[in-house]
């Protein structure tokens, strides 16, 4: 953990949306292994105590004696009932957020336009945009009126550039993008840092979503290059996260180095 300089990340709590697999998960548990507090949030509560025991475990073999405490609070992004009552899950010694990371997100379908479902717009829509800025929205004034603060926003190489097959997902990732940059802008005369970490291909569970449960389908993605992992992910949001105060790593565009965008790349195990 010295290339994060961990001491900087020593007690902190962090609120990780998602948290559940895939980069969620590994950050949850990158984070514990430097000493921080983690809140674990997501819909599967069985998958969360899972994590939550592997960042018991990697806080033991840190060796920190800080931090070390672990939560896991069931939380459906897109259920506005939950996100108003969820402040009141979390233990009460853990309340005081430094670190939000808005990471819960999917895609489904790969339907051209005139071809997608009303319901999947929406809940792309609704757990994409509107959960993340509703959590913000959560924890921006506790932010504000303690003069402290970290949100790391999870957006997309699809944020950057649209591409056939995903216009809704694209759409929700370019409003992400957007909405981390206003509120970079509107924090400006303060402590708090904004930060946006926009992923190309990573290997999680991620496709298998998009593809509604085909694997084979899931797999031909990544198949000819080594794609990105989630562990990948999750060391670039810890690094961010343990830089000085003074410094604000507002937007991280990470890529495996056979992949240049959403279209373009080169596949040497298929020559």
């Amino acid at each position: 953990m010295s290339v994060f300089n961990a001491s900087r990340l020593v007690g902190k709590t962090v609120l990780i949306t998602g948290a559940s697999a895939g980069i969620g998960a590994a950050t949850a548990v990158l984070f514990a292994k430097g000493g921080s507090n983690v809140i674990l949030a997501a819909r599967r509560t069985d998958a969360l105590k899972a994590v939550a025991e592997a960042c018991t475990a990697a806080h033991k073999e840190s060796g920190i004696q800080q931090g070390g405490k672990f939560a896991t609070v069931q939380l459906d992004v897109a259920d506005k009932k939950q996100i108003a009552s969820f402040i009141d899950k979390i233990p009460q010694d853990l309340r005081s957020i430094d670190i939000l990371v808005n990471n819960a997100g999917f895609v489904l379908g790969v339907e051209k336009v005139g071809d997608i479902s009303e319901a999947d717009m929406e809940a792309m829509f609704t757990v994409n945009v509107f959960g993340l800025i509703s959590l913000t929205q959560l924890f921006i004034k506790d932010f504000r009126a303690r003069k402290t603060g970290h949100i790391i926003n999870i957006g997309s190489v699809a944020g950057r550039e649209p591409y056939a097959g995903g216009a809704i997902y694209c759409a929700t990732k370019h409003a992400v993008r957007s909405f981390t940059g206003s509120l970079l802008r509107e924090v400006v005369d303060t402590p708090i840092r904004v930060t946006e970490i926009q992923p190309g291909m990573v290997e999680t569970e991620f496709s298998v979503v998009r593809f509604r449960g085909d694997k084979a389908a899931a797999d031909k993605v990544y198949e000819g290059l080594q794609p990105l992992v989630a562990e990948d992910i999750a060391e670039e949001i810890v690094w961010a996260a343990s830089r000085p105060p003074h410094v604000n790593i507002a937007e991280l565009y990470v890529l495996p180095v056979n992949q240049a965008s959403p279209t373009i790349s080169f596949r040497p195990g298929k020559q």
